[in-house]
């Protein structure tokens, strides 16, 4: 189920569109598609809670305490409990309204994901289409903005991430990071 559907090299880092549970990536990161309080009562967010344990919301609940409500292009990191993940980075995506700039604004939440792992040390990261699901971003544009903001990013800095993941928990959601990744080969 977590074979790549689709892998491609940047400097040294390896991204790679994956059909799988976010929750059981292997890697030290994964981004959580989050609301501004942290509050992780549906969709990724509960299921990241579910399998990471109750001390993925009560560390988000301490840090809302401490800095206020995640902002745009910010990102807020918690341990991920009984993650295979050590980490969990906290990001807000957009909700999907007309009359805004809603791919600079996905783009900001995905740099912010990839600054925080930079931050941390990190050596690998998976993203959830982030906004493509109760914040009602059409996900053929999310995860095509997504990839895009990541390689983006990777191209234009220095890290030490070896691994991104782009996870779909559905076969529709990882096709689509697929085709962002290599859309010539989807010609």
């Amino acid at each position: 189920m977590d074979t790549p559907l689709a892998l491609i090299r940047i400097k040294n880092t390896n991204v790679m569109a994956v059909h799988g549970d976010l929750t059981r990536q292997p890697v030290a990161a994964v981004v959580n598609a989050a609301n501004e309080s942290l509050q992780h009562g549906g969709g990724v967010a509960q299921a990241i809670v579910r399998t990471g344990g109750r001390v993925i919301q009560e560390e988000s609940d301490a840090w809302v305490r401490q800095h206020g409500p995640v902002g745009r292009g910010q990102a807020a990191v918690t341990t991920g409990g009984m993650l295979v993940a050590s980490h969990v980075i906290h990001v807000v995506g957009p909700r999907y309204r007309e009359g805004q700039d809603n791919a600079a604004m996905l783009r900001d939440a995905a740099c912010a994901a990839l600054e925080a792992a930079e931050a941390h040390a990190l050596e690998s990261i998976a993203f959830p289409a982030i906004s493509a699901g109760i914040f009602g971003y059409p996900p053929q544009e999310a995860t095509a903005i997504i990839a895009e903001a990541v390689t983006g990013w990777l191209d234009t800095n220095d890290t030490e991430l070896a691994e991104v993941r782009l996870v779909g928990f559905g076969e529709a959601i990882a096709g689509m990071f697929a085709r962002a990744l290599t859309p010539d080969a989807a010609a």
